[in-house]
């Protein structure tokens, strides 16, 4: 008996000496970031997430968390159990007592989600539209965490204000708080259901993407970091068109699955597979990461895979998985990264990784097409890939936008999201820049058969779905509070993005990027950043602040045109007029004959004089219109003795007009002849001629005329 009561005292006595316990003083609380954040106005400091990475440091990025996952896939009930140790390093100046976690696959756990209210408010479809059946929900259940051995309680929060019923972030209340700059281990054992592949996830029959699957902590983000004042949680909850944010660090994931599953996953594999019961291990490791994905499927064909060397850097090992039946879109996917590697690399930077995997989805699992995770993406298959068919383009684009991911959302890591134009506006500029170079004359095998193609310019495209008359939301609003969706984010950025190139040249904008790849690659870059590494690396930081001030932080309809253009003879007037002292009428009879004298002396003395030119000046008048933001515009005027005016208005008016007093009349005037304003609401109104040419209308007549008679032809034949 006195031997218990000893051993209560001492272990009393230990107890009240841990850090945390109950007599420690209580730890400061660490607030959450505002549900509604979107674009940082004030640049990062210059030592955020520790300063530029030069290269010469032991590792590329500042780890501050690591994950050793032992996950097992029972691939007939579609789930995951999993057990984690996660390692966290306090990178702030005061002890954190709670943490957050993502739980992003409760998401699909039922109606009652932020994902799924808020996809019931949009009224309409999602990616491909693929809808929840009974039985086909998923989740992830923490079935314990533990802290040095001790419980750890936790919390469902809802930092965005989403309903109650909402579980994709989880508060821990830590037994022992984390000091200042010290690290801890947290225990987990969870639990996951994977739902029919749905939002970038799920199963369906014998593939599984399993993305979104593990307890993933937030972002502590520090003074000086994203706008941040303060310390304070980056931890959102999972938003319909929302992705992702983490901080960088090292993964060990252990993925156990029958025999016959082919597997792919993030990282490297670290030798060959471990057998036992009839069950593989596979074991992928990947330093400087902040997320992790696999998938696995027994019907896999034997996975193509190549190598690729990164100028000034080391081998690049490719692997494509795919579906036996959609063997076709394999080396097309190969082809098309191997030239994204290539691409990227040399007008951003290396490539810093050894793998990079390419996942071709079955049939019906379209919804887990067209997703990138680090050195890990899923493309989209198509029927016909042969060359210069549309479903080629489309596999080469969506492989293409995949992998430039890897530099966006992978690489610099911006914040998805309240800043998803970092990722997904930046990607797809840089893709269509690297398309542009490549010509594309779009067919499919049957209009071969009739000897048709269409040549496709991106840009273009992405100015037709670009909202232009009545935009809505700022490319640089987050990725939740939107009335047009996300669309926006793609098209407007990438368009932005173009006609600041245009205006500041192609050389200064490959500048700009590269630079700004070097500042801020295995950080966290803000809106704000982006705008000060272009402003100073351009050397054009006037018109940089005003395209952002207009068209990122703002939405700015652009809308000028030509209003009238006309160009008249300058004839004698009729009226009084004093000469030599003495007034004089000139009579209207007399001013006509004088007129015509004067031109039919002209005819004869000039017989091979061009259209447009006589005895008499011309006045051209141009009046431009402006419906929007005022931005720099030239207007260039042809007259009809080959000469040009060119004129630049740029300045804060509404409208304004040019005239010119020449011996011959214009012929066509035209703002924006480089077409450094492709965001312009209409570029059918920014030219004008004199002498209207009606080629364009009748040749347009002529084609569908054309169509019209193939459609009856057709019709004729099949009855």
């Amino acid at each position: 008996m006195g031997m218990g009561l000893l051993q209560t005292f001492l272990l009393l006595a230990a107890l009240a000496a841990q850090p945390g316990a109950a007599a420690q003083p209580a730890v400061p609380e660490i607030p959450l970031a505002p549900a509604h954040a979107a674009a940082v106005t004030t640049p990062s400091a210059p030592d955020a997430w520790g300063g530029i990475r030069s290269g010469t440091e032991a590792t590329l990025s500042d780890r501050v968390v690591s994950y050793r996952i032992a996950a097992t896939l029972d691939p007939v009930k579609h789930t995951v159990t999993g057990k984690q140790t996660l390692t966290w390093r306090n990178r702030s100046a005061q002890s954190a007592g709670s943490v957050y976690l993502h739980l992003y696959l409760n998401a699909f756990e039922g109606e009652n989600s932020t994902f799924a209210t808020e996809r019931r408010a949009r009224k309409g479809g999602f990616r491909t539209g693929v809808a929840t059946g009974d039985g086909e929900w998923g989740y992830i259940e923490l079935r314990g965490v533990t802290q040095g051995g001790a419980r750890v309680p936790w919390r469902f929060v809802h930092p965005d204000g989403g309903p109650d019923t909402d579980h994709t972030v989880v508060r821990l209340d830590l037994p022992i708080p984390v000091a200042a700059g010290a690290s801890t281990n947290l225990d987990i054992s969870f639990f996951d259901q994977l739902p029919r592949v749905v939002a970038r996830t799920g199963y369906f029959g014998s593939f599984h993407l399993v993305g979104q699957w593990f307890p993933k902590i937030a972002v502590l983000e520090l003074p000086g970091e994203r706008g941040a004042t303060a310390p304070r949680w980056n931890a959102h909850e999972m938003h319909l068109e929302s992705e992702f944010y983490a901080d960088f660090g090292s993964y060990d994931v252990r993925l156990t699955v029958p025999k016959g599953y082919t597997v792919g996953a993030t990282g490297e594999r670290q030798g060959p597979p471990l057998e036992q019961g009839g069950m593989l291990t596979h074991h992928f490791m990947q330093d400087d990461v902040h997320d992790f994905a696999w998938t696995a499927d027994n019907r896999t064909g034997t996975p193509l895979s190549d190598t690729w060397t990164v100028p000034g850097g080391a081998p690049v090992t490719i692997t494509v998985l795919y579906p036996k039946e959609l063997a076709s879109n394999a080396e097309p996917a190969l082809r098309a990264t191997k030239q994204a590697l290539n691409y990227f690399s040399n007008t951003l930077g290396p490539y810093p990784y050894r793998t990079i995997t390419v996942v071709v989805p079955p049939h019906n699992a379209d919804e887990a097409g067209g997703m990138e995770y680090p050195t890990f993406v899923t493309t989209e298959s198509h029927a016909d890939v042969s060359a210069n068919t549309l479903d080629a383009y489309l596999t080469d684009f969506t492989t293409i936008h995949e992998f430039g991911h890897g530099y966006f959302y992978g690489i610099l890591a911006s914040n998805e999201f309240e800043e998803p134009m970092l990722d997904e506006g930046l990607n797809n500029y840089w893709n269509f820049r690297m398309l542009r170079d490549r010509p594309i004359h779009l067919t499919t095998s049957f209009l071969r058969r009739l000897g048709l193609g269409v040549a496709w310019e991106g840009f273009a495209s992405e100015r037709s779905q670009a909202p232009r008359a009545a935009p809505a939301d700022a490319p640089g609003q987050n990725a939740y509070d939107r009335l047009q969706g996300m669309t926006p984010i793609y098209t407007r950025t990438s368009g932005t993005m173009r006609d600041l190139e245009a205006r500041i040249g192609k050389e200064a904008t490959e500048r700009a990027f590269k630079e700004y790849y070097r500042r801020w690659k295995f950080r966290h870059p803000s809106v704000a950043d982006l705008r000060e590494t272009l402003a100073e690396a351009s050397g054009q930081r006037a018109i940089v602040e005003q395209v952002f001030a207009q068209q990122i932080y703002k939405v700015a309809r652009i809308d000028d045109r030509i209003e009238e253009f006309d160009s008249e003879e300058v004839l004698p007037l009729t009226g009084t007029a004093q000469v030599d002292g003495v007034r004089m009428e000139r009579l209207k009879g007399e001013v006509e004959t004088a007129i015509s004298a004067k031109r039919a002396m002209w005819k004869h003395d000039h017989p091979a004089a061009a259209e447009g030119s006589g005895p008499f000046p011309f006045e051209t008048t141009v009046l431009l219109r402006r419906r929007g933001a005022p931005v720099r515009q030239t207007l260039v005027v042809k007259f009809a003795d080959g000469t040009r005016e060119e004129v630049v208005w740029d300045d804060e008016r509404q409208w304004v007009r040019y005239s010119w007093v020449k011996p011959v009349r214009a012929v066509s005037a035209e703002m924006d002849p480089e077409r450094a304003h492709l965001m312009d609401i209409s570029k059918l109104d920014d030219s004008k001629t004199i002498v209207p040419d009606r080629a364009a209308s009748i040749r347009w007549s002529l084609e569908l005329g054309a169509l019209w008679q193939m459609f009856l032809t057709l019709i004729a034949s099949i009855v």
